[in-house]
């Protein structure tokens, strides 16, 4: 039997990268998936033909997770469709990087509000479905740079941070009704985005790796497998780091 078969998983940000790599791995293990993305209909339509090939049900909705009333729709629509929601993936972000003395309130506000604002919307509309079925699993996305901070990443880490609080606050509030709640903090990992970057500043990261290499996106969504799986069903509150020695 597959590990998440009969389940249905809810992946914000899932059009590329990490977030397309998370929803491939579960749907490769039997659940069905409904995704967010916020801007290209043919990506949408792509991943949910791919997904749908494996032999599961998939679609895509169109949502800003960031905006708390459609967010709410979003959910409900989900658990009409699916007749229920048992996973719920906070992977949407952004970056808008910047030294604070150049950083703009825009730039702040932005990242704040689809990093960690977000995660609150989601969550908080999710529970009402996980709180009368007596269980489900949250999955937050943070960062390494949530948890030691990076120069000229002060919005990002800060939101990233601020998951972090938020995933053991909701460990402990909702843990009695068997509902789990654990964040996965990635570091150096390589997706479309980081294949732009300068190569010889790529290989300095690296080098400071104890592992020597960058993570892959399968590093991060095999683990989101087993944080959604049964076999997890003892742990809660957690911030796993995926980074291959960067954090000891």
């Amino acid at each position: 039997m597959k590990e998440l078969e009969s389940k249905v998983v809810v992946v914000t940000g899932a059009t590329r990268g990490i977030g397309k790599a998370i929803a491939e791995a579960i749907a490769k293990e039997g659940a069905d998936v409904a995704f967010t993305y916020m801007s290209s209909d043919e990506k949408a339509r792509d991943l949910e033909q791919q997904l749908s090939s494996t032999g599961i049900k998939a679609k895509g909705y169109k949502c800003d997770a960031a905006d708390f009333n459609a967010v709410d729709e979003m959910i409900a629509a989900v658990a009409e469709e699916f007749g229920t929601i048992d996973v719920l993936v906070n992977n949407a972000g952004i970056t808008k990087d910047g030294l604070l003395m150049r950083m703009g309130e825009d730039a702040w506000d932005d990242v704040m509000n689809t990093n960690a604002k977000s995660v609150f919307n989601c969550t908080k509309a999710v529970q009402k479905i996980m709180l009368k079925k007596r269980s489900g699993s949250i999955i937050n996305m943070s960062s390494v740079v949530g948890v030691k901070g990076n120069a000229g990443q002060s919005n990002y880490a800060a939101s990233k941070a601020a998951i972090i609080g938020f995933t053991k606050s909701i460990a402990q509030e909702l843990g009695s009704r068997n509902i789990r709640c654990n964040a996965i903090a990635p570091g150096f990992i390589a997706t479309e985005m980081t294949s732009v970057l300068d190569e010889k500043l790529v290989e300095q990261w690296v080098a400071g790796i104890p592992l020597k290499r960058a993570g892959s996106t399968q590093d991060v969504s095999d683990l989101v497998v087993f944080l959604a799986s049964e076999k997890s069903a003892y742990i809660t509150g957690q911030v796993i780091n995926v980074c291959g020695g960067m954090l000891t």
